[in-house]
């Protein structure tokens, strides 16, 4: 979440900031600003009556010890009052305390000084493009008609075992989302990420340290009976392994990656553009997470670009490049980049990444910083993509490499698959 003091310096800053989300947050600033105040204004009291009664427990003490008891006696008089004062402004803090943090909860990250103006993906900025469309054979169909014909993926099935959106890959196909795995991590590990495996499930704190919760908990499934949350994507168990974690500046900057399922609930209305693997409740993908030093976080940013455009230039699949809207971005985002693979079979682009930069706005929430060399502690900065979807980058691969005789395997997955065409 934004830093209170931030907040506080910077007021009419963060309102014009976060009015590039087309979000009109004075109010709910000056609502942060008050509690604050009064916040601060109780812990001041609250401190002040703690060091008079420490001062009164000292001289009962020395009256006690000097035999005037009968003084002693009107002091602790006053020592009462004090506790329940006490007790009354301890409930008022933590009263305060928990309203004021809850109003931040709300606040989204502001966005970078380079996010462009905007509503919607239609505002988004087109920043690079590769990558030839090629032209495919007039007998060319859709993913969905192509896992069909080769029976490499069973909507149907998933459907029996659970409900829509959980599709079984199946023979081939299952080896191709396989490799396309093993390819994925190999690319990461090479580039120096660090190998996680993390559990599918989190707790809440979980949630609120990378801004799920509260922000997205009507799309995420909850177990009600041990209250976890399915995770949405790897990004959230990886970065809360650094939870309450305080760093040395020589351990920045941290890379980490893991393969997960993600889960779902929200996975969009009927219609072609969520047909097929387009859009579903379980999917695999393979995260990227880095932990920055603040002034080398946008450095780090345009690394992890280049390193997901060279994964998609050697699958050789048609993409671009899109610097996010301050309407489209996401709750937690200062900064994002998204990628998308053009479908030529669906004519349509489709989104397989998304590239972002948080700076302090995970790292407050997880109280994840680091010592510098000057001693003093300060929050990192947290970035994360997709390193990659892979129900999107699958259906690319099917519908761009599809040809009269089956689906050709990109050069670079023929090693991890053992088979050079789906037929």
């Amino acid at each position: 979440m934004l830093q209170i003091a931030y907040i506080r310096e910077n007021q009419e800053q963060v309102v014009k900031a976060l009015a590039k989300r087309n979000l009109d947050a004075a109010e709910m600033i000056q609502k942060v600003i008050d509690l604050d105040e009064q916040r601060r204004a109780t812990q001041v009291e609250l401190d002040n009556i703690l060091a008079e009664s420490n001062k009164l427990s000292k001289e009962i003490g020395d009256l006690m010890r000097n035999g005037e008891k009968s003084k002693a006696e009107i002091l602790k008089e006053k020592t009462a009052k004090h506790k329940e004062r006490t007790a009354e402004l301890k409930d008022v803090l933590n009263n305060v305390t928990e309203e004021l943090t809850q109003e931040l909860y709300k606040l989204p990250n502001t966005p970078a000084d380079i996010v462009p103006e905007g509503k919607s993906a239609d505002d988004n900025l087109n920043i690079f493009q590769s990558g030839e469309i090629p032209m495919l054979h007039e007998d060319a169909v859709p993913h969905w008609d192509l896992i069909k014909k080769y029976d490499i993926v069973d909507f149907e099935l998933g459907t029996k075992i659970t409900a829509p959106g959980f599709p079984v890959y199946k023979g081939k196909g299952a080896k191709l989302q396989r490799a396309l795995i093993s390819y994925f991590l190999d690319k990461n590990t090479d580039a120096g990420y660090k190998e996680y495996q993390v559990p599918h499930l989190i707790n809440e704190a979980s949630g609120y340290g990378t801004g799920q919760l509260p922000d997205k908990e009507g799309q995420m499934y909850h177990d009600a009976k041990d209250d976890l949350y399915l995770i949405p994507t790897a990004e959230v168990p990886v970065t809360n392994i650094f939870r309450d974690v305080i760093l040395q500046e020589n351990e920045l900057p941290v890379l980490a990656t893991a393969y997960t399922p993600c889960f779902r609930r929200e996975a969009g209305s009927w219609g072609a553009h969520v047909r097929g693997l387009n859009r579903l409740h379980q999917f695999d993908k393979v995260e990227i997470v880095r932990i920055e030093h603040p002034e080398k976080s946008y450095e780090a940013l345009e690394g992890m670009v280049e390193h997901v455009k060279e994964i998609l230039n050697e699958l050789k699949l048609p993409y671009r490049i899109l610097r996010l809207c301050g309407g489209d971005m996401g709750f937690t985002s200062a900064l994002t980049y998204d990628f998308e693979v053009f479908s030529t079979a669906q004519d349509r682009w489709l989104e397989i990444s998304s590239v972002s930069n948080f700076e302090t706005f995970q790292a407050n929430r997880l109280k994840l910083r680091f010592k510098g060399k000057d001693g003093k502690t300060q929050l990192a900065h947290t970035l994360n993509g997709s390193s990659l979807a892979l129900p999107r980058v699958l259906a690319g691969i099917l519908e761009n490499y599809q040809t009269p005789e089956g689906i050709v395997i990109p050069d670079v997955l023929k090693p991890y698959c053992g088979f050079d065409i789906i037929n």
